[in-house]
């Protein structure tokens, strides 16, 4: 019972101390997590940049370590991985979230595709906390999309840790 006691008192100072998710002009986060998609799973990384109040622009790679064979062959490293530069709007304050919470929709341009994201952080301590983000593609470089080209080339889930810089 005193664990439980104290892990609940551990989150509740967490929460209250919580910093502000996303802070405007000059704001730095970079994060890191899992990425989903079918027939594959891998590595994110990605880092974003205040611009104003609401903006942000960014920079996100990606890498697929484990995926499925396509014909009796794995794809190599250039069909596993993608590179895309994008634009936020970061909207926790617009929605009056708390201060810990972002909510961001935004635009990305990427070696396979022009595509759109969600997002959504909490920080629990100044330079610590967690993300979700589901991306899908809107236009596709390629209209006939075969094989390996599936690839970082459709819906994706992402969730990890997100840092303050």
């Amino acid at each position: 019972m005193r664990k439980l006691i104290t892990i609940v008192a551990i989150a509740l100072t967490s929460m209250v101390n919580a910093q502000k998710a996303y802070k405007g002009k000059g704001d730095i986060k970079a994060q890191v997590g899992l990425n989903a998609q079918n027939h594959g799973t891998g590595i994110n990384v990605s880092a974003d940049f205040g611009i104003g109040e609401n903006m942000s622009y960014g920079f996100a790679a990606s890498y697929l370590l484990s995926v499925d064979k396509i014909a009796g062959e794995k794809p190599d490293f250039g069909d596993r991985a993608d590179f895309k530069v994008r634009f936020n709007a970061n909207l926790g304050n617009v929605f009056k979230l708390d201060k810990a919470m972002d909510i961001y929709p935004g635009l990305d341009l990427g070696t396979r595709n022009f595509g759109a994201h969600l997002g959504f952080r909490y920080f629990f301590t100044e330079g610590f906390g967690l993300y979700t983000e589901a991306g899908i593609p809107l236009a596709k470089y390629d209209s006939n999309v075969e094989g390996f080209e599936h690839y970082n080339n459709q819906f994706v889930f992402q969730i990890g840790a997100s840092f303050n810089l």
